[in-house]
């Protein structure tokens, strides 16, 4: 499926609006269902869970979650997931797809694929809304970007009360937009 929608650049965030994210999951969706047809799907604890149940209500599958954290390693150089709830055991013997809402390095991927095959998948895959260029392939997308993507979900942050742009944000969106 096409997007009329041009991707920016590396320099430049791409806002997801919530109705760009639902026509990417229902892109998604009707790829993975007609070549692949999961018996079940597991959706990454966060974000992931939010794709994860569209594409599950949409193929009409069950759904599951696990929680993927993501923490500062010693050096504090950079993030690192780590698991902090076990892959669904009724995964076992089952063709599962297993999502997350984007990829770049594959390290949250490859974590829950380990602990997904560890309860004995048939067959396991996995899925992302976004998948960064350069960096690990999922076996399917719906787009690719080389962008700063923000989801529509975390685009703003409760503070005191008060509906604010997200902090990590702050720096490359301006007030009002």
């Amino acid at each position: 499926m096409a997007f009329n929608r041009a991707v920016p650049g590396p320099q430049e965030p791409f806002e997801l609006s919530w109705e760009l994210f639902g026509e990417l999951c229902r892109a998604l969706a009707v790829k993975v269902g007609r070549e692949y047809d999961p018996e079940i799907i597991i959706g990454i604890a966060a974000a992931g869970v939010i794709p994860g149940a569209v594409i599950a209500a949409m193929l009409r599958r069950d759904f599951f979650a696990m929680k993927i954290t993501r923490r500062r390693d010693e050096q504090r150089v950079r993030e690192r997931p780590e698991i902090l709830s076990a892959a669904p055991p009724q995964a076992a013997g089952k063709r599962v797809l297993l999502v997350d809402e984007i990829c770049d390095t594959g390290e949250t991927l490859r974590l829950a694929l380990a602990a997904v095959r560890s309860v004995g998948p048939r067959e396991v895959r996995t899925a992302t809304s976004l998948v960064r260029k350069g960096g690990y392939r999922p076996d399917f997308w719906a787009l690719e970007t080389g962008a700063l993507v923000i989801f529509p979900w975390d685009r703003e942050v409760l503070e005191e009360g008060r509906l604010v742009i997200h902090p990590d944000y702050r720096a490359v969106l301006k007030p009002g937009s």
